[in-house]
């Protein structure tokens, strides 16, 4: 079996559930990104092998391997089980993959080749090989996981994390009843509301409208409410339907 790994301490958490302390997200962090939002399986056959690609979702390494294992489990009989995953991207991308057997090279790295290939994360892809007693040779496997993979990342339904700034204000009644009607023009959530002689709203604020929600604010409470002086940090949500 070949292994590849390259992961980054810290980094296999949900990145839903991630949320920095920092101030405004570095520039190393993306508006948003795609993933998986289902599985999805091709088949091929060839000289009597029967090859089948499972390809899903994956938050981290661990649900990344417990996925492999549930593919393991659904094609007992089957004789190899390649995989790769990608977590994560960049210098320090949280990545993975095994040939399981079949001869160094030829399966899990064309396999994560193609994950790479196609831009997402917090993916898995299986490559199950039932032997039909010819050889293919080196380039006949690649080509066949290859072709596996590929076509089940084809099939896939997708879905997008966007990065939301997370904040915490206090505003007057007169402004609260306006915000009711504007914030959720601008993809905002309100996660928290706390009501006394004035409104203190926990809200996720979509990146990619920051400036402008923190615009409306300044105008609407007349220069009292500066969003830049109200951060607690950031996080990845799944995109919503507009």
């Amino acid at each position: 079996m070949s292994y590849t790994r390259s992961v980054r301490k810290g980094d296999s958490q949900e990145r839903e559930c991630m949320i920095s302390k920092s101030a405004l997200p570095s520039r190393q962090l993306d508006v948003r990104y795609r993933i998986p939002a289902g599985e999805a399986r091709s088949e091929w056959m060839v000289k009597g092998s029967t090859f089948l690609g499972t390809v899903g979702h994956a938050q981290d390494v661990d649900a990344a391997h417990s996925f492999i294992q549930r593919v393991r489990d659904t094609y007992p009989d089957a004789n190899h089980h390649a995989w790769a995953f990608r977590i994560s991207e960049g210098p320090q991308a949280v990545i993975g993959s095994s040939d399981d057997g079949e001869p160094g090279g030829t399966a899990g790295r064309p396999m994560l080749a193609v994950l790479e290939g196609s831009g997402l994360r917090e993916i898995v892809v299986v490559g199950t090989r039932y032997f039909g007693g010819i050889k293919l040779g080196s380039g006949g496997l690649v080509r066949a996981y290859t072709h596996v993979a590929r076509e089940a990342v084809k099939a896939l339904p997708i879905a997008e994390r966007v990065l939301h700034q997370l904040v915490r204000i206090t505003v007057d009644y007169a402004v609260y009843a306006k915000l009711e009607y504007l914030l959720p023009q601008h993809g905002v959530k309100v996660e928290g509301q706390e009501y006394s002689d004035v409104v203190v709203l926990s809200l996720a604020v979509p990146y990619e409208r920051y400036e402008q929600v923190s615009d409306l604010l300044r105008e609407l409470t007349n220069g009292q409410v500066v969003l830049e002086e109200h951060r607690l940090g950031h996080r990845y949500d799944l995109a919503t339907a507009a």
